[in-house]
């Protein structure tokens, strides 16, 4: 939710047109651990699409992969290159430079770009889940409901809306004449941060925000939700208890990803919204966007014989 503060009169407006460049906070101010940390995040930042790129690529080289599940992952793993590449080479090339600017126009096509692969990984987490419950509530039918023009559709659909609402925000942001500040409190150019730096009070675009996060984050949250409230009553009326392992397990990845995902996102907001500490805000949002992309590939290569026997074969080729 983002609130839309009016500037009170004994703050000094600022034009659009003399507002260059940004300044983003920095982790740490301290010049003894900006080598530790340029090593740290070059190296999670490297993990990460490496990580996502073996999925990608192990799917793609074993047949006995080409299911709905896994193209859906592979979308996802594209997704999570696509989210992390938006925020930490900028954050990287600041600490090796010793500079905390970002000009205007990168900080809205950041945040522009954060956005739209931040939703998008919501809504395949979301598409997932209804294969998920495809799979468990209707075998028989698994292989005709989720045909490939469905999966194809549901992956676009995904992308059509996460572009909705990323130039939702975009059209909102370009609409600011006047700012109180240039500091954000962020590592990186933070949709919420940016837009309470704007002074003005319109009552459409606070509609019109809150139609979108209805749409980005109800939605998805609603149907998870609900996929897997009619996949635990399936469970359950398994007889067997190895029967019933062996439906939840098949789900066992995608809930702990779903875990990660909204539970770090939903305590970024939480803590900003107790916190008033930037730093601590910054620190969380750090875990969203840098740590999930990060440990999505080792959640699925370690609970998934499938991406474990892919990944073998791949690497046998290889060498």
């Amino acid at each position: 939710m983002f609130i839309f503060k009016s500037c009170s009169n004994n703050i000094e407006l600022q034009n659009l047109t003399l507002v260059s460049e940004f300044h983003l906070m920095r982790i740490s101010d301290d010049p003894e651990l900006q080598p530790i940390l340029f090593g740290l995040f070059l190296s999670m930042y490297l993990v990460t699409v490496l990580g996502n790129l073996i999925i990608i690529l192990a799917v793609n080289s074993d047949s006995n992969l080409h299911t709905p599940m896994y193209f859906f992952l592979c979308n996802l793993s594209l997704a999570d290159i696509c989210f992390i590449s938006t925020t930490v080479p900028k954050m990287i090339v600041n600490i090796q430079t010793h500079s905390k600017e970002i000009i205007y126009v990168g900080c809205l096509t950041q945040m522009s770009f954060l956005i739209l692969f931040g939703c998008m990984d919501g809504l395949l987490l979301t598409v997932m889940a209804y294969d998920r419950f495809v799979a468990v509530c209707h075998p028989l039918h698994y292989s005709l409901i989720m045909n490939p023009r469905l999966c194809g559709s549901l992956v676009c659909l995904s992308l059509l809306i996460s572009l909705v609402d990323s130039q939702a925000h975009n059209l909102i942001a370009l609409q600011i004449i006047y700012f109180k500040d240039v500091k954000i409190s962020n590592f990186f150019c933070d949709p919420a941060q940016l837009l309470n730096l704007a002074c003005f009070n319109t009552f459409i675009n606070n509609i019109v925000m809150y139609f979108v996060g209805a749409i980005s984050g109800l939605l998805p949250i609603s149907g998870i939700f609900f996929s897997y409230y009619k996949i635990v009553f399936s469970i359950l009326k398994i007889p067997s208890k190895g029967g019933r392992y062996k439906a939840f397990s098949t789900c066992g990845s995608h809930l702990s990803v779903v875990c990660l995902f909204y539970g770090t996102a939903i305590g970024v907001y939480l803590g900003s919204a107790v916190s008033h500490s930037p730093r601590s805000t910054a620190v969380a949002s750090l875990i969203y966007t840098v740590v999930t992309p990060m440990l999505n590939p080792f959640i699925y290569s370690l609970r998934n014989k499938d991406i474990k026997r892919a990944v073998k074969r791949l690497h046998r080729r290889m060498l």
